[in-house]
């Protein structure tokens, strides 16, 4: 399962058999969500985040940070997604200590 980012606390990661659309995980204490990205034409319309089917949902400060991560790096996430799931690359995380807004 490739990290993707460490993010005050937060790891934002995919599963390795992950299924379209592209999603990223983010991760906190055992808590869990998802951000969905969905693209039309190539070109990001929408980020739905949505809960993990039996795990504890982000806290609230916690999905604040997942939001900021996801909507800051979109686009690395789906190179990254494309690298690792298409072009069977590895992934280098990335560890983030400033604010991203």
């Amino acid at each position: 399962m490739p990290k993707l980012y460490e993010y005050f606390g937060l790891i934002a990661m995919f599963y390795a058999n992950e299924h379209e659309p592209i999603h990223v995980h983010g991760k906190c204490q055992g808590r869990e969500s998802r951000a969905e990205i969905i693209l039309i034409n190539g070109i990001i319309q929408e980020i739905c985040y949505v809960n993990v089917v039996g795990r504890a949902p982000l806290e609230v400060n916690e999905m604040r940070f997942f939001q900021e991560l996801v909507t800051a790096k979109a686009d690395d996430i789906i190179s990254k997604w494309i690298d690792f799931f298409v072009l069977n690359k590895s992934i280098t995380p990335e560890r983030i200590s400033r604010r991203l807004k």
